[in-house]
């Protein structure tokens, strides 16, 4: 089986630019340049690289000292492009996009293959497991890249040719992408064990209302349905605290912080007896799990056939 990782591509491709620059620009600087204008932030940009933050700050200014300007402006919490950046961005992402749409051309000719899956937070570490040792099972030879990231920023290097394929929750907004649905799954009341509450099988939106509320903060689109689902009940939970991941979710309602709902594929995984899991009562809330993609940029077999296995296993 492949194992869930995370890298970048490197190639090296020198005759792309004129003049002295010719000689000495690489793919992997531009695959850098990018990471970090996607990032704006030395720190997290080096971590998605696996770089050393000092070694991209090099290779940053290596790069600027090559084009004789500056292409970020340097924050004391982030950085932002120039004008000559914002252009260098775009002919990066082409450049890029011709690259991996070739290499991808000439794999998809041979017996090995590579697609690199996107998911955002909420689903990648319930869902992907499985479907990665499944779709393995089938296609040993293929490599799955995975890079978790939020729903904007998905579909926003889907959008780039950044990534082939991406799992997000519906509502989906992208211009030029096509979405499709996969599966619905209900989303739980999670309690902290012997909360009052553990004694009713089923629970409505209102007797929850005055509990003080453990939500993901708003980068994440589960608190989005969450919040959807209130608004039909016409219910407004107190938010209480704001986290940006599912699990410190689940640890801080066991630990009493409040209440909160949760999907259901991580309720399965939950084995704690230190939480209490019920269903609201009357058209329960649920999410709807969908695959992205980019019907511009050239389509491997192998990408095709992650979809396929998809629609296989869990559509309808």
């Amino acid at each position: 089986m492949h194992p869930m990782h995370y890298e970048n591509p490197c190639y090296d491709l020198c005759a792309w630019l004129s003049g002295d620059m010719r000689n000495d620009l690489e793919i992997q600087q531009l695959e850098q340049f990018v990471a970090l204008a996607r990032a704006k932030n030395f720190t997290r940009a080096a971590k998605e690289l696996n770089l050393s933050q000092s070694a991209l700050s090099r290779a940053i200014q290596r790069l600027e000292d090559q084009l004789g300007e500056p292409l970020f402006e340097r924050k004391p919490r982030e950085v932002v492009l120039t004008d000559l950046g914002e252009l260098f961005l775009d002919r990066a992402r082409e450049i890029l996009k011709l690259v991996e749409d070739t290499c991808s051309a000439l794999s998809d000719a041979g017996r090995h293959g590579r697609i690199r899956l996107g998911a955002i937070p909420t689903i990648a570490p319930y869902f992907l497991p499985r479907l990665l040792r499944s779709f393995s099972d089938l296609h040993p030879n293929i490599s799955v890249v995975v890079q978790e990231d939020t729903t904007e920023n998905l579909i926003r290097r889907c959008s780039h040719g950044e990534i082939d394929l991406a799992i997000l929750a519906e509502p989906i907004i992208a211009k030029y992408l096509e979405t499709e649905s996969l599966f619905d799954e209900e989303l739980f009341l999670v309690l902290p064990a012997g909360h009052a509450l553990t004694k009713s099988k089923i629970i409505t939106a209102e007797e929850v209302e005055n509990y003080p509320f453990v939500m993901l903060n708003e980068a994440n689109c589960l608190s989005e349905n969450i919040e959807s689902y209130c608004r039909q009940q016409s219910v407004q939970p107190v938010s209480v605290e704001k986290i940006s991941q599912l699990a410190t979710v689940q640890e801080l309602v066991a630990l009493g912080h409040g209440v909160s709902i949760i999907p259901a594929m991580a309720r399965v995984l939950d084995q704690s007896d230190r939480r209490v899991y019920r269903s609201f009562t009357e058209a329960p809330p649920k999410r709807t799990v969908a695959m992205l993609w980019n019907p511009y940029r050239y389509q491997s077999r192998w990408v095709e056939a992650m979809r396929s296995h998809l629609r296989e296993e869990y559509s309808g």
